[in-house]
């Protein structure tokens, strides 16, 4: 009877702030479920604050009642329409193309495999020697995986050295000979097929791109072909994208981390190789690129092939997980029908004003100023040598930058709303900044080990 009795102008208050509430509420649950308390709290404490406003001016009569209604209601509009109009630049305009080729000899991981004594590391040396200092330096301290590092564990340690000795013996396969005979395909069909049955074994998003030769690195770093010019005349690479679980990145940099990326770095081997040999056995050339033998930069044919932007940090920025994926890639002759790079400038813009990242990164590797021009491209780069030092000094692979970030949030309703906002417009993304820090925390600090990995 009360609410028949309630003006039109009431009622639609009254139904706001209830939706507030729930809202609110449902958002308090899935944080408690995410394993986020203190977001929890708060969004428990903001379903009972925010509501209230719109329920007590809807139920209570008092002089100015109809006005404070019709303000409320206007701001309740206007914020919603700032925060869902699309506003701000929406695509990337400038060249991020890079201009030439990176020799994969000067990467960190590729460095840190030299022997001190063997001909290569003297060769290396020779050719670079502003790097022997430095690089003798991180050989000081304990190494990654290492037992005297700070988060030394045996158990979760050897589970993560597992992991990258069985990738060990799967590389020695992601190459081969393919069938005399070629087996006609429809392109379109073919590519429909290869997607969906990478993401039946567990990729989460896969993409087309031609092969291009800035995709490439110049000069092998690894294995046996160490030191040899990067040949690879293969048309196209298909990208594929596996997530790292939230709840073991969430304790990072403790190893829990570590042994995630090694078991993900797997799997996305097992799915690229899986396609490889597919593809051979059709009549065609295909070649897995996996962990430890990479012969091109997984982040750029990743980003060409519409799976992300690269961020802050150096990694590749997806929609729905951020940073929180490993990326393998298969090169091919096979025919296929290439992706559209997304040249989403709301990741760029994003990360420019975010920082979380740079602030939390314990090696302070990761820069605070905007992208700068580097060897013609605009983009941003962290300090190598700096964070690999910290991963020697901890024992695993910190991972700290990618599980604050704000797009590695679990993959759900919520969180997508979320996502789909910063997307669209330049005030939610700074809103969204805002918030995150508030709900998280500006340097969260990170969570413990799950409890079935405590040994």
């Amino acid at each position: 009877m009360y609410i028949n009795e309630l003006s039109l102008l009431s009622k639609t208050l009254l139904v706001i702030g209830i939706l507030n509430f729930l809202l609110l509420l449902f958002s308090s649950i899935i944080s408690y479920r995410e394993n986020e308390r203190r977001a929890a709290v708060r969004l428990l404490l903001l379903s009972v604050i925010l509501p209230l406003p719109f329920l007590i001016i809807a139920s209570v009569s008092f002089i100015y009642q109809s006005l404070l209604s019709l303000i409320l209601l206007l701001l309740t509009v206007i914020v919603i329409l700032l925060l869902i109009i699309p506003m701000g630049k929406k695509h990337i305009t400038e060249d991020d193309t890079p201009k030439s080729r990176i020799d994969e000899r000067d990467v960190m991981f590729s460095r840190n495999l030299l022997e001190p004594g063997s001909q290569r590391f003297e060769e290396y040396y020779q050719r670079r020697p502003e790097k022997r200092e430095l690089d003798d330096s991180i050989r000081k301290e304990p190494g990654y995986l290492s037992k005297g590092s700070k988060y030394y564990d045996p158990y979760l340690f050897s589970a993560t050295a597992a992991g990258f000795t069985t990738i060990r013996h799967l590389r020695q396969h992601i190459d081969g000979d393919h069938a005399d005979e070629k087996i006609k395909t429809d392109p379109e069909k073919i590519t429909c097929f290869i997607k969906s049955w990478a993401k039946k074994m567990g990729a989460v998003s896969v993409g087309v791109t031609e092969l291009k030769d800035y995709h490439l690195y110049a000069t092998n770093g690894r294995g046996d072909d160490y030191g040899k010019p990067v040949t690879c005349d293969h048309k196209y690479a298909i990208a594929l994208t596996v997530e790292m679980g939230f709840e073991m990145m969430q304790p990072a940099p403790l190893a829990s981390a570590a042994m995630e990326t090694a078991q993900k770095y797997l799997v996305c081997g097992f799915i690229a190789f899986e396609i490889a040999e597919f593809i051979r056995n059709l009549g065609y050339p295909a070649r897995a690129h996996i962990d430890g033998r990479y012969y091109i930069v997984c982040p750029l044919v990743a980003r060409d092939a519409g799976l992300g932007e690269i961020g802050r940090m150096g990694l590749l920025m997806t929609p729905k997980l951020g940073p929180r994926v490993r990326i393998a890639v298969v090169s091919t002759d096979l025919p296929l029908i290439t992706d559209k790079r997304t040249f989403d400038y709301s990741v760029i813009d994003f990360c420019t004003q975010c920082k979380k990242c740079a602030d939390v990164c314990p090696s302070r590797a990761i820069p605070f100023d905007d992208r700068k021009e580097i060897n013609g491209v605009k983009r941003w780069q962290i300090n190598q040598e700096k964070c690999f030092t910290m991963w020697c000094r901890l024992g695993t692979d910190c991972s700290r930058c990618a599980s604050v970030c704000p797009y590695s949030h679990p993959d759900n309703f919520l969180h997508n709303l979320i996502r789909k906002g910063i997307r669209n417009s330049s005030i939610f993304r700074k809103a969204a900044l805002q918030l995150d820090d508030f709900f998280y925390g500006r340097k969260p600090a990170p969570k413990e080990l799950p409890e079935w990995v405590r040994l």
